[in-house]
Parts: C-alpha cells; structure tokens; sequence
C-alpha cells in the first residue's frame, strides 16, 4: 500500500536505529561503496569545515576561471580538492584547541569549538559538495566574454555577478523540488557518488588488515602512486602510448585507415591507448554499471561504426522525403568544427557587416555552413533524443511523477532513506524562493542593462531545464550521463529572436546553466544523503559555496581583461587565448546570426534531420508494449534515451573514448564482477578513485614542472612525434575539395 511522505518540512523524525542494523541498499554497487550505518551526533558544520571548505574553493575557483581561459587548459577537479582537505583536516584536528567557546546571551550563547574531535567523513564531504558545485567556471563567463570582445558591448561588474549569479542559483532551486523523486528513492544510485563514497569511506576507515589480505587505504594508495607515475610515461615522455594509433603509423597516408582505427580524430576501432585520461575521457568505466555500459556502447557502434561511415563513403546523407547529399566526403570525418565549401574551417566573420550583424550579400557570395559526419549525426540524434527521453519519462516513470506530485511515496525507503529520517529536512518552500528570487534577479539583470532578451524570452529559457530536469536526472542517476540543452537552447532563440546574438546567447546561457546546475546540485544532495549528512548543512554550504564564488570569479575575470595584454588574441604569450570563448562566439553566430532556419529550415541542406524528431517520439513505445506483455523478457531492461544520449560526446570525443572506455569496462564490470564479486566489491570503486586521482595529480606535475615553465620543456624523439605525421592527426578528408568549391545546387 502507497502510504503519504513524511519528510515535511523542519520536523525531526525519530526512528529505532536498532530494527534496521541488518539491513542495507538493495543495490550492489551502492552496497560495495556506501555505508549502512550513521552517527547522527557527529559534527558536520564545523568552523573548521567552513575555513578549509571556503579558502579551498574560493582558490580553486579563481584557479579554474584563470584557466577556463587559457590553451592547452588544466583544471582543479573536485576530487583533487577532497584528497588536498584531508591531511589538512587532520592537521588542525591535531593542532587546535579543544576548548568550548560560547558566545555572549545577545548572540544567542550559542556553544562552538574550533576542534569539536577528529577531522570526520561529514566535515570532510561538506568540503567536497562546496567544491563540486562551486569551483568550476560558470557557463555564462562565455556569454559575457563575446559579448565584451566580439560584439564590443559594455557588461560592468555588477551585471556579469549577477547574471553570473542567477544562472548558478536558479538551479539550486529547481534542483531542491526534485528530491523527492531523483535522491530519496534507492533506485536513484547517481554512480559517480558512489567512487567518491567509496574514496571518503576509505580515508576515514579503521579497518584492521587480515592475514592474507591487504585494507582499502592501503590498495588506494598503491594503486594512486602506480598511476601518478605511470601516467608520465603517456603524458610526457612517450606521449604515442596515448594516441596509440599503431595501425595508423604503419599506414599514416591511408585516409580509410586512419579515419576508421585513428585515435585522434578517427572511430578508434584499433581499442587500444595506455592513457587513463582518454579511457575515462567520458567517465570512468568503473562507475557505470555495466547494463548502462552496454547500451551505450551499442549505440556508438551503431551510429558512429556503421551508419556514419556508411553515410561518408557514399557521400550521402540519411534517406527522408527530401533525399540530398551532405557531400561529407569533403570534410574530416570526426571533428567539431564547421566547414564550408571550400574544405576550410567555416569562417564566421565573413557573413557579418562592421557592426557584427548578418550580411546576407556576403552568406551567398561566401558559401554554406557544412557539418563534418559525426557532427551531423550528433545533431540528428539530439533531435531524436529531445522528443524520446520526454515519451521514455512518461511512459517509464510517469506513476512514480503522479505520486510524488501527491506527495505519495515514490519508493519504499532502504536504509538510507530511513536513516535519514534523524534529520530535520529542508522545506520545500526553501528552495522554492531560491527559484523564484533568483529567476527575478534574472528578469532585473536583462532589463536594468537592457540586453534585449524580452522577458517572455527568459520565460521559455527556464521552461527548457523545467521540462528536461526529471528526465535528465533519471538518467543521469542510473547511468552517470547527463542531458544538455544545448541544441535547443541555440536554436529556439535562433528561430524566435532571429538576427539578435546576444539575446541568444543569454538565452543559452540560462537555459544550459540552470539544468547544469541543477542536475549537479541534485548529485551532491544525494551525496549528503549517502554519507547522512543534515540536509540543512549540504543545503548551507552549496548555496554559500556557490554565492561567493560567484563574485571571486567574476573578480578574478575582471582582473584579467584589465591588466593581461593581448588576452584572447592568438599571439597571448601566456596562451591565454581564450578557446572556449571562440567555439562560443562561433556558435553565437551560426544559431544567433545566421540562423537554425538556414541550416535546418524548410528546403536547407540538414533539413532532413527534422524527421529525428518524429523517430525520437515513437522509439522508446514498442519497447514499453512489449516488456508490458513480456514483463519477464530481457526488454524491460532497453532504455533508448541511453543508448541515444550516451554516445553525446562526439565531437569532440574520439572513438577510442569509447572503445577503450568499453574494453576496460568488460573487464571490470562485468569479468571481474561476475568471476570474483568480493574482490569487486571492495576495491573497484577504490581502483577508479585511485587511478582518477592519481592521474590528475601527474597531470599537474607535469604541466607545472615540465610543460608550463618557460615555454615548456619537451622531449623531441620518435615516441613523441610518430603520431603527429598521420592522416588522423592531421584531419584529413577523403576526398579533396573541386576547384572553385562544391558546387550549389
């Protein structure tokens, strides 16, 4: 029987800890990795939490906005920030006075101790869900950026905060309504969470080592040495172990060859690379699970081994009643940037007058904007997914929407979810004036400096992420794979407020940043929940987080263009040159300038891919009839968002992101698991921490010892150049280009 919900409001629940000592997550891998047991009075807002929590963050955020600018560009990860807090926690556990202070009775006499005991999981994942949701550069920075440069728009500091502000924050509220249906029920696992239990249990454990046997502390540390050092061999002294395209140094001028088992800009059918960064380029194939692994590697094999190479070497696009040809042929087979007629990389400038408008005499005197395969195939199957993941939700999950709408419980509880019970939860209505107060800010922001997005504008740009975040939460959670609205968040302004680049790319901006972040911020609430943290104090430390980094960065930004000559220019001696910016104001120009209606309109050359939209909304209903009258076949376990919003990546991945990614995965989730489920248990999720951490920690060795300093330090031999002399390396198409251009029909 459905019974009502009872996490309301601020009411602390009670519950008998002792009934439930036995029992645990009916799920495996969130057995293998999480525990089943809590302390409800261990201290989690510390002053300690907040001080190490707030310095390493606010640096770390100001470190990943400095390089968000910057080719080729490191980034502080999270993960990395959780493995620096933790001997700097002990370190004041040991160091800092353990006596009680209270404050005088006109602040409450409210108790606190700089050292309240031992440096605890719960501080130290505080830290954490501060840095996941705060440290990155924050989508906007692009839009403000071109706006300044390229469209020579004046943002002060104040609107860049706030917009910067807004599109972070709007999220946290929306993330907040969710709960209910994306952290409490057990079904939503979120894998990543799972490796960073794993590496927080391991640190914080106290296990004995048996005879015979080694703990989790000590494998992790084996483990992360073994790959910090052996990633210099791939990442510096032999750096063709990475791009591994054997096959390609036998055959460089083979273009068939290289295109199919290239590494670089080819399927990566060769499997092979000795670099964890390219095999976990999409995630760690020790986190997802292995159904999710399966689906996803079916639908690159799919698409991009046999029809996007079927359609390349014929020259072809997909049949549809307005059958025309791509001329594919002309163009690199993987590769992220448009092209035009001329085989060149498509030159936005040329189809704009001196006030960055659109010029229609210069469109047609120029050419076409050309997609290479694996770009056009993205864009086909985000059509398709943008209608099946939205019919999948329905028909999937559409009872389990109804009742938590009711308030009726989604799921019977595990034992997570009845542990935390012991915590007064945060009210819905929270999180509500989260959303809506930040929304305004958003409403103040476009009108105050008068940007040009109307405000019915805005209101279809967070009508995107309201639409899309259950969907986009379920499978993230299930698989570890978000949804991006990045085609539509480009080519609804497009077609709505043609001719206007700046409004589109606010609208982006919004509409991409808020299921972002709300997405992230729903990953670490179920991380709290994991780890049975109060929900108040990850609730604090998120939006506290995200606020003051928000003014850092944007500080930070400012201080750059002010002071850094020749920033975003191809000549920055600092390769401060600012790519990211430039795929933006490209984009800008393409959906904002030339428009969705050019490139996919009625009559245009990648109109076909329109009928997606169509195949998308039927595909995922034979499946669900079926497993409806076979509930016991292996049908029930098909789910064709995955397979369509896995392979998302390419461009810019390479097909060795998913080869690799898929070979190691065999081995692991599904050998390992299925020959040795102890062993698996224990120390997978540690392997994958270990060897992310590990890597990224070489990473920054290298690149501020040996690649950064001075211009760089290289070695110069074979083993770091045989790659570089090859047809994938060098992107070459397969057939040249004819005089004067493709002809137009």
């Amino acid at each position: 029987m459905l019974e009502q919900d009872s996490r309301e409001g601020s009411i602390k629940m009670e519950f008998d800890f002792d009934a439930v000592n036995e029992e645990d997550s009916p799920f495996p891998e969130v057995r293998a990795s999480v525990s089943n047991i809590d302390d409800p009075e261990m201290p989690a807002m510390t002053l300690r939490m907040w001080v190490i929590g707030l310095v390493l963050c606010m640096t770390a955020s100001a470190m990943n906005l400095f390089f968000n600018f910057r080719q080729p560009a490191p980034s502080v990860s999270p993960l990395a920030l959780l493995l620096v807090c933790y001997p700097i926690g002990k370190f004041f556990a040991f160091v800092l006075p353990i006596t009680t202070y209270r404050l005088p009775w006109y602040f409450g006499r409210y108790e606190f101790s700089l050292n309240p005991g031992p440096w605890n999981i719960k501080e130290h994942v505080l830290v954490y869900i501060m840095a996941n949701v705060a440290i990155s550069a924050p989508y906007a920075i692009n839009a403000i950026v071109v706006t300044e440069l390229n469209y020579h728009v004046d943002m002060d500091y104040w609107f860049s905060t706030l917009m910067v502000v807004a599109t972070q924050l709007t999220g946290f509220g929306l993330a907040g309504m969710c709960r209910r249906f994306l952290v409490w029920p057990a079904s939503m696992v979120w894998p990543q969470n799972l490796v960073t239990c794993t590496l927080l249990n391991t640190l914080h454990a106290e296990d004995d080592e048996e005879p015979g046997s080694i703990t989790r502390y000590r494998y992790f540390l084996l483990v992360l040495g073994g790959a910090f050092f052996f990633y210099f061999i791939p990442g510096y002294l032999f750096t063709a172990l990475s791009v591994f395209s054997w096959l390609c140094w036998i055959m460089p001028d083979n273009i068939p060859v290289n295109q199919l088992f290239g590494v670089d800009s080819g399927l990566g059918m060769t499997i092979v690379t000795f670099d964890w960064s390219q095999i976990s380029w999409i995630g760690s194939p020790l986190m997802y699970p292995w159904w999710a692994e399966v689906h996803i590697f079916f639908g690159f094999v799919l698409f991009f081994w046999i029809i996007t190479p079927i359609m390349y070497y014929t020259n072809a696009s997909p049949p549809g009643p307005e059958p025309s040809t791509w001329d594919l042929a002309y163009f690199p087979l993987n590769d992220s940037n448009p092209y035009d007629r001329y085989g060149n990389i498509y030159n936005v400038t040329a189809v704009l007058d001196a006030d960055n408008r659109f010029n229609s005499t210069a469109y047609e005197n120029y050419s076409p904007l050309y997609l290479p395969a694996t770009y056009a195939m993205t864009y086909m199957l985000a059509f398709a997914l943008s209608t099946c993941v939205l019919v999948h939700t329905v028909l999937y999950h559409g009872r389990s929407l109804l009742n938590g709408v009711k308030k009726i419980r989604v799921e019977q509880d595990d034992i997570h979810a009845k542990l935390m019970r012991n915590y007064p939860e945060v009210p819905d209505w929270w999180y509500a004036v989260c959303f809506l107060g930040f929304f305004l800010l958003m409403v103040v922001v476009v009108e105050v400096w008068h940007t040009s997005v109307p405000v019915w504008a805005l209101l279809l740009s967070l009508a995107l992420p309201i639409l899309y975040v259950l969907p986009s939460g379920f499978i993230f959670a299930m698989t570890g794979q978000g949804i991006t609205l990045n085609l539509l968040a480009q080519i609804i302004p497009g077609t709505l407020m043609a001719g206007n680049p700046v409004a589109n790319m606010i609208f982006k901006a919004y509409s991409v940043q808020t299921l972002s972040e709300a997405t992230s911020f729903v990953q670490d609430l179920k991380l709290g929940h994991y780890i049975k943290v109060p929900p108040r104090a990850t609730f604090l430390v998120q939006f506290v987080g995200t606020l003051l980094a928000s003014f850092v960065q944007i500080g930070v930004k400012q201080w750059m263009f002010n002071n850094i000559p020749d920033i975003c220019t191809p000549e920055q001696p600092s390769f401060l040159t600012c790519p990211h910016n430039q795929v933006y104001f490209t984009a800008s120009a393409v959906w904002g300038i030339i428009g969705p209606t050019r490139q996919f309109g009625k009559g245009a050359l990648y109109y076909p891919e329109l009928y997606a939209i169509i195949v998308g909304a039927f595909l995922p209903v034979p499946f669900w009839l079926w497993q409806r009258r076979y509930p016991n076949s292996w049908v029930k376990f098909v789910s064709t968002p995955v397979v369509l919003n896995g392979v998302s990546y390419i461009p810019p991945a390479a097909g060795i992101n998913y080869s690799a990614w898929f070979a190691v995965g065999f081995v692991f989730q599904y050998l390992i698991r299925k020959r040795n489920f102890a062993w698996w248990s224990k120390f997978n999720y540690v392997t994958s921490a270990a060897l992310d951490s590990g890597t990224v920690l070489s990473f920054f060795v290298i690149f501020f010892t040996l690649d950064f300093p001075k211009g760089g330090l290289f070695i110069n031999w074979w083993g770091n150049t045989v790659y570089t002399k090859t047809a994938d390396w060098n992107r070459l198409a397969l057939k040249a280009v004819p005089s004067g251009g493709i002809p137009l029909d």
